[in-house]
């Protein structure tokens, strides 16, 4: 298959023109039936938790209420509505329900990013678009807020690509849209940062004479996207709270979705990369200078951060659809035309079949978080000593919370800040044995529940003060106690000496 357009015989298109249709049936389908994939994050338990914190006290948190180490710290959930639409269905459909959500939010996205593709390219190039896509944003499609608005992030972007190619300024029925992603996820920002890019692209391709009226409406169209940005129950406060997150400096390296790409072994990312490079050097594909532009400040941010590579693979393709199209071939007018009613009614069919069978499915299949992320037995037994000052295992902090035991650490890494985030890694993972003993006294900790496998669970095993009342494959807990003895004289073997018979 190749990126040449291609006429698709009537007889092997089932409808033509709705591609955009089975492709959000396929993933939708894909993602029910590996439900559990979705649920592999631990921060999708303290999600749910917070959105029926919201939910029952009909208000949005503005201090931590959840940990110990930072109750009473200011805090905001940039994510509050993701939160309340993701403990709704919790409550009603139990593990089902964040799966379902999240599943018809993704599926949605590829429908949608095909949908913008097929304006431009064939079915068959759109295709291979959106499977790339698929395939670059799978480690990343997790119950998670930023899944729910990945749809708005596409039509946004999509929305202002197009306009560029008309020349023209973006409607203003865009910006609610803005204002429910401000409310979903704060990756809005960049929907915000996106306009003036995407807008001298427009004004560079547009003629002389146009120029100062299009830069006008750019204008206008990214001041009222600002404003609407603010339509949140924090006001400006949502604007400014991703400064938070890059102030984190030296602690996002530790976390494994900010981390860099890692070429060491290979991986999907990288052949998408080497790929669209010797694709790009065979065909002799040009780009508008601004094109080349957003597309290496995307390729750099998939580079800087593991989590950016959803962006790249979703954004990317929109960018280049329009010049490959003028390059390779446009596409049929019927592959952008809408459904005709015949298509319409298979679609409705469709939905429906897919509707019961998600049922059927749910009912029969059990959802569950990733057990490796949930010490169900150890907090069980935790929770039997009513302590309140646990040292903890940074995935853990999620199941924590959901659990009503209040964290040392959880997964809001932005109300910690740097420091507090480093010198817990440290800790746990004994890479400073210096800074485990400071935080133990300095927080007055009582007991410890840490990954087994870990390296400062196997330093609590061998060190007084501390005694092990339960370990399982998971978790193993410590608890402060005086007259705890372990130490003992290590056992020599010295060869020079005969064996005992």
């Amino acid at each position: 298959m190749t990126l040449a357009a291609a006429d698709i015989a009537p007889d092997t298109q089932i409808v033509r023109g709705s591609l955009p249709l089975w492709v959000g049936i396929v993933v939708f389908g894909v993602l029910v039936v590996a439900g559990n994939h979705l649920l592999n994050d631990p921060d999708t338990q303290w999600q749910i938790t917070i959105g029926q914190w919201i939910l029952d006290h009909r208000a949005v948190p503005h201090t931590d209420v959840y940990s110990f180490t930072m109750r009473g710290a200011p805090w905001i959930s940039t994510q509050w509505l993701a939160q309340v639409l993701y403990a709704s269905v919790y409550a009603w459909f139990g593990w089902s329900g964040p799966v379902v959500l999240a599943a018809l939010a993704i599926a949605a996205t590829f429908a949608l990013l095909a949908r913008y593709l097929v304006r431009s390219l064939s079915d068959s190039a759109a295709l291979i678009f959106v499977a790339v896509a698929f395939a670059l944003t799978a480690p990343h499609l997790l119950a998670r807020p930023h899944v729910l608005a990945l749809p708005i992030m596409v039509v946004w972007i999509g929305e202002l690509i197009a306009a560029a190619d008309r020349r023209a300024a973006p409607s203003f029925l865009l910006l609610p849209l803005m204002a429910l992603w401000a409310n979903l996820h704060g990756g809005f920002v960049f929907g915000l940062v996106m306009v003036a890019p995407i807008a001298l692209d427009c004004l560079i391709s547009a003629a002389k004479g146009e120029r100062m009226r299009l830069a006008a409406r750019w204008a206008i169209f990214a001041s009222l996207a600002l404003a609407a940005s603010c339509c949140t129950p924090y006001g400006w406060d949502s604007l400014l709270a991703s400064r938070k997150i890059l102030a984190l400096g030296s602690a996002l390296p530790l976390i494994t979705e900010w981390r860099a790409a890692d070429f060491a072994t290979l991986h999907p990312f990288e052949v998408c990369l080497l790929g669209g490079i010797g694709l790009a050097l065979y065909r002799g594909i040009t780009l508008p200078l601004m094109r080349i532009v957003i597309l290496l400040g995307l390729v750099h941010m998939a580079l800087a951060q593991a989590r950016a590579a959803e962006i790249l693979a979703l954004l990317a393709p929109l960018v280049l659809a329009a010049p490959l199209a003028r390059q390779i071939g446009e596409a049929r007018t019927a592959s952008a035309s809408s459904l005709k009613p015949v298509g319409a009614v298979m679609a409705a069919a469709l939905v429906v079949v897919l509707a019961a069978g998600t049922l059927g499915f749910a009912a029969t299949h059990r959802f569950a978080p990733n057990t490796a992320n949930s010490p169900v037995k150890a907090v069980a037994e935790l929770k039997k000593l009513k302590l309140e000052r646990v040292f903890n295992d940074y995935d853990f902090g999620g199941y924590l919370i959901a659990s009503g035991v209040a964290p040392f650490i959880d997964g809001r890494t932005e109300l910690y800040g740097e420091t507090f985030f480093v010198d817990q890694h440290l800790a746990s993972e004994l890479a400073d044995p210096d800074v485990l003993f400071r935080l133990l006294d300095a927080y007055q900790i009582q007991a410890t529940l840490l990954r087994t496998q870990s390296p400062a669970a196997k330093l609590f095993d061998h060190l007084n003060g501390w005694r092990k009342i339960y370990s399982d494959d998971i978790a193993t807990i410590h608890v402060r106690k005086a007259g705890a003895l372990h130490a003992r004289e290590p056992a020599v073997n010295n060869a020079n000496e005969p064996r005992a018979k």
